[in-house]
């Protein structure tokens, strides 16, 4: 019981200390290297609930797949830091405006925010102590939740379509692949056999 609540406050510090340095770090690199602890520790949080399936998920699409993606485009990207720099100052009035809103808006809901025991009530039924966590989450999307689960899937299909037709512009100087070209090379396009004389090199 001591080293669960250790490990709890562990995480907590260091998933809290990375989000912040997210946002504070002045370089996008690691500023995605801290998204990543980030994830890391929030996985450690689960795997503390006993959730150890959303654990696996955080670490394999965010940690695995979204978080490496960001790094690969940040450090792919030119970026002009003195840029961004002159672009701060010039938008800083208007940032700090939807920041104060934001943060008189967080204090108004924590403020007001009650709850009475009495007046929360469990909405899914009891779940037996034979069935894994990763069953009883299967159970509830598929059953309870389908046609959100199924309105998530059109939703991600949606941007993803949209993201793979807005990458598809054709550019001056890019080359593009053509399908149909493709297809219809033969043998005699697609291979050409030379004769190399035996040591006399290229």
């Amino acid at each position: 019981m001591v080293a669960t609540v250790f490990l709890f406050y562990v995480f907590s510090f260091v998933a809290i200390a990375s989000a912040f340095m997210v946002i504070a770090a002045r370089n996008p690199v690691h500023s995605v290297l801290f998204l990543i602890l980030a994830f890391v520790n929030a996985a450690g949080l689960f795997m503390l609930l006993g959730a150890e399936f959303l654990a696996m998920i955080l670490v394999v699409v965010y940690v695995g797949a979204v978080a490496v993606l960001f790094l690969f485009v940040v450090m792919m990207l030119d970026v002009d830091f003195t840029v961004l720099k002159q672009g701060f100052l010039q938008y800083l009035p208007l940032g700090a405006t939807v920041g104060a809103i934001v943060l008189i808006e967080l204090i108004l809901v924590v403020g007001g925010w009650t709850i009475e025991p009495a007046t929360v009530t469990p909405r899914a039924a009891p779940i037996a102590s034979n069935i894994t966590n990763t069953a009883a989450l299967g159970r509830i999307l598929y059953t309870q939740y389908v046609y959100f689960f199924q309105a998530a899937g059109f939703i991600l299909l949606t941007a993803m379509i949209g993201s793979i037709v807005l990458t598809l512009r054709s550019r001056r100087g890019v080359k593009r692949q053509s399908i149909d070209a493709q297809n219809l090379r033969d043998r005699k396009v697609a291979v050409q056999l030379r004769k190399v004389p035996s040591r006399a090199g290229l």
